[in-house]
């Protein structure tokens, strides 16, 4: 007897700012692995973009666990990948942001999404 379950392996990139991009499914989950600055923002809102286009990505999941720092271009890039992905009907999570980031976070009325 055959086992039902369907083993996927994620499709995993590593964009040029060192971010780690995930793909399961139609989820991508974005690891940060530098300051989330004006610079990174930039590069990593053209790489999810072209990513959320090629594969109808409907979920998003910032992963910054490895980010110390972010900036208004940071907050930025979260809201414009929250919108896109809103208007197919999907969501976006921010998990494991540092104690700085978290207080941005809250204090730009974002903290409904950490998870």
């Amino acid at each position: 007897m055959q086992d039902s379950k369907r083993y996927y392996k994620p499709d995993v990139r590593l964009g040029k700012e060192g971010t780690t991009y995930e793909i399961y499914q139609r989820c991508l989950i974005i690891r940060l692995n530098d300051e989330l600055d004006h610079h990174n923002a930039v590069k990593i809102r053209e790489q999810s973009d072209k990513l959320i286009d090629r594969n109808h990505i409907k979920h998003i999941i910032f992963d910054f666990s490895g980010t110390d720092f972010m900036d208004s271009a940071g907050i930025g890039l979260i809201l414009g990948r929250k919108s896109r992905v809103s208007g197919v009907g999907g969501t976006l999570t921010i998990r494991k942001p540092k104690p700085a980031i978290r207080k941005l976070l809250k204090l730009s009325k974002m903290e409904s999404m950490v998870e």
